[in-house]
């Protein structure tokens, strides 16, 4: 049960961080906001893994941080640079 309320409140917490995605001021809140949204689903595949007794899962949350850290490094620097050089 407890697992269940867990995964309820990631999903609730993601919406909310899904809105201030998109009313966030700045282009740095935006990508925090997507940051934030990217750890959460870790979080989420991570419980939801340990509620199935799904191993695979775990390895899936693994692959998904690294991309998603990678992912932002790589968004941020291109943001910082000023976007595409011609």
């Amino acid at each position: 049960m407890f697992l269940i309320i867990t995964m309820a409140l990631l999903v609730v917490a993601m919406f909310v961080t899904m809105i201030r995605m998109i009313i966030g001021p700045t282009i740095w809140d935006r990508l925090l906001a997507l940051n934030l949204i990217s750890a959460k689903t870790i979080l989420l595949l991570t419980v939801y893994g340990v509620y199935k007794n799904n191993i695979f899962l775990l390895d899936v949350a693994i692959s998904y941080g690294i991309i998603g850290f990678i992912g932002i490094t790589l968004l941020s620097r291109f943001i910082k640079r000023g976007g595409r050089l011609k």
